[in-house]
């Protein structure tokens, strides 16, 4: 074996180890929702669970245990890892929707549909691995767009195994597997984290910044399951306390991971209250606040982060003023009824990238649709959140080089030209490499947005438009959620294949996807360009 073989299979040996250790944490994983099922009488899902529990921490516990590495790691291979990790976290974690889906009896699966409905359980639409791993997909990338046309007739179990993934791909799969294990070297610890998170330290070593990450997540989550319970049942009295209490639950994960997947039939809208969706604003906005900004809140006590921190100030204000020019736009087109109610609840749903859903967007003017692409979507919330899209301080950073460079016209050829940004001062040098980053990175969002758009658009079934071929294709890559209609089973493979991809590169912020795919058609060494 010569030298640049050796060093392939070395990186293969460290990309399959690391991807191991992902899925024993997948495999333990799986006991939550077997044990919901057990809760509900649900044996069919139980067993579901636990062969695919089995299967995954197998796979994991022989490519963990067996390959053992001594190579130095280097920043492409931490990004490879991943890309692939995260890749095969959705391939494996469809096995419970294919499997229960295979298992369950129809005569079982009918009885998953509520008595007063007259539709069949969307469960076996999970036969298909190609639908399974859609919703695996964007359960673990925190999107919500989804296979199950009438989720409360798939199950207890599976409903919540849907929630959980998003609670879990929120704060990210391969920072929960750093926490647990933490048996990685601070060298590739630093790099897997920061291939999939800001990267930005809080504690001494990357093990403990992991850990205190994942304290905050749970924590918020519990203060918002309180809250929503607490809410519900002041706000509507009759409903079931075990609905209350389930509702809450699932709602609590995917509002803090912004994740959007609801327990109810029609989202949100189910609800049919002003007041469940005005309870609701405040689950997606905290969500969308970054993860460090409360560490310094919560662990330093700067409570002053609250108005100093950049991006939480500017995520307040665009909430409020986005609503309103939103509702003003409803309003105008004459189109939606109570405007400002629905233009509200669905631009922070669409800012924070949650996705909970209360009005048929399709039905929107077209002008009111790309308002919500452009300035919710596209935008998202906070780096360092478990948001999608190109994240609010990059669109600030382009806002603030423009208006430096057009400023800088007006300085004497002798002066420095500082550049003063979220609490930081960078000299030109700095500000430019910055800008070419940010730059370069939203020139390739739309770019892959784009293609998005058209292959949805030849792909679509009949009756929708070049906005909603936007709006789907947007939805998709900012891991939003929302959905004007065309997501659906009987949509066309390509479509959903594409979609797949938009989620998975939307939620690695693009990179890592590019760099696995130049090392798989052209190999690691260094091309001339």
């Amino acid at each position: 074996m010569n030298l640049i073989q050796h060093t392939k299979f070395s990186t293969f040996k460290m990309i399959f180890r690391q991807i191991g250790s992902l899925l024993i944490i997948l495999g333990y994983i799986m006991a939550v929702p077997l044990l919901v099922s057990l809760i509900y009488s649900e044996f069919y899902s139980a067993a579901g669970f636990l062969i695919s529990g089995l299967i995954c921490y197998l796979i994991g516990f022989l490519l963990y245990k067996k390959i053992k590495i001594s190579t130095e790691p280097l920043n492409r291979h931490a990004l490879i890892i991943a890309a692939v990790g995260w890749l095969s976290i959705a391939i494996m974690g469809a096995l419970p929707y294919f499997i229960i889906a295979c298992i369950t009896p129809a005569e079982v699966a009918q009885q998953f549909v509520p008595a007063f409905a007259d539709y069949q359980s969307s469960i076996f639409y999970f036969r298909n691995p190609l639908h399974a791993i859609f919703e695996s997909m964007s359960g673990f990338t925190t999107t919500g767009l989804s296979m199950a046309v009438h989720v409360p007739s798939i199950g207890k179990g599976l409903v919540f195994y849907r929630h959980f993934t998003q609670l879990l791909g929120g704060a990210g799969f391969i920072v929960l597997t750093l926490a647990i294990l933490g048996q990685s070297s601070g060298k590739i610890a630093y790099m897997l984290y920061g291939a999939e998170s800001t990267g930005e330290r809080l504690r001494p070593t990357i093990i403990q910044t992991t850990r205190s990450i994942w304290k905050i997540y749970i924590g918020i989550t519990l203060f918002s399951f309180i809250y929503l319970v607490t809410g519900t049942y002041l706000i509507l009295p009759e409903y079931s306390i075990a609905d209350n209490i389930f509702d809450s639950i699932n709602h609590a994960m995917t509002g803090q991971s912004t994740g959007g997947f609801s327990t109810l039939e029609s989202s949100i809208a189910s609800y049919n209250s002003k007041a469940m969706e005005m309870l609701y604003l405040l689950p997606m906005i905290l969500g969308a606040l970054s993860l460090p900004f409360y560490f310094r809140v919560l662990y330093e006590k700067q409570i002053s982060q609250f108005w100093k921190n950049l991006q939480t100030r500017s995520i307040l204000l665009l909430s409020v003023f986005g609503s309103l020019i939103l509702s003003f736009m409803l309003l105008k087109s004459e189109l939606v009824s109570e405007p400002f109610r629905k233009g509200t609840f669905q631009f922070i749903s669409a800012l924070t990238t949650t996705g909970w859903q209360t009005s048929d967007i399709h039905a929107w003017n077209s002008s009111s649709v790309l308002f919500i692409v452009v300035a919710g979507m596209i935008v998202g919330g906070a780096a360092g959140a478990t948001v999608g899209g190109i994240k609010i301080i990059r669109v600030l950073l382009l806002f603030k080089g423009l208006f430096w460079h057009i400023n800088g016209y007006f300085y004497s050829d002798n002066s420095i030209k500082v550049v003063k940004f979220n609490e930081k001062r960078m000299l030109p040098d700095e500000m430019n490499r910055e800008l070419a980053k940010v730059a370069t990175f939203v020139f390739i969002y739309l770019i892959i947005l784009l293609a998005g758009t058209l292959i949805t658009y030849y792909n679509m079934s009949a009756g929708f438009t070049l906005k909603d071929a936007l709006f789907e294709s947007a939805s998709a890559q900012g891991t939003v959620g929302l959905s004007c209609g065309i997501t659906n089973p009987g949509m066309s493979p390509v479509l959903e294949i594409t979609y797949i991809i938009q989620m998975w590169a939307g939620r690695l912020e693009i990179i890592p996807i590019l760099i696995l795919f130049r090392t798989v058609f052209f190999g690691s060494k260094p091309i001339i360009v």
